[in-house]
């Protein structure tokens, strides 16, 4: 099972408004894939929440741009939990930056540098785990 088919698996598991909105991902999880392992399917989470704030999701797709922007949070808040309890703390840095880089860029109609935070910043996260 790929990254964002478990993505989407969970966020149908936990059910509510969020789980209506799932749809079959229309990309491969190529950030999860640079992660270190154990770390894909966070990452996807986190970089759709950004998806659902930025642009079209891959997994979920709210017809409510406010529902929209809830499910980012809900999926930022999923990866980062993750994190936490992994205990990788310098990963949660790694991925708050990226997430604040991104929105930067966003904002400047950069997406050449949020697309290259999100590359760093995925490759970045669990190497250290990895060593």
């Amino acid at each position: 099972m790929s990254a964002l088919e478990a993505l989407a698996a969970r966020v149908r598991a936990e059910g509510g408004l969020l789980a209506d909105t799932v749809t079959d991902a229309t990309h491969d999880g190529e950030l999860g894939a640079l992660a270190g392992p154990g770390y894909e399917e966070l990452v996807e989470a986190i970089y759709e929440g950004y998806l659902q704030h930025y642009g079209e999701g891959r997994v979920l797709r709210p017809d409510d741009p406010d529902l929209a922007l809830l499910a980012g949070d809900r999926l930022y808040a999923l990866g980062l939990a993750q994190l936490a309890e992994l205990g990788d703390l310098e990963a949660v840095d790694v991925l708050a930056g990226v997430i604040s880089r991104a929105a930067q860029a966003h904002a400047e109609g950069d997406p050449e540098a949020a697309r290259a935070a999100w590359e760093a910043g995925a490759r970045a996260v669990g190497r250290k785990s990895a060593s």
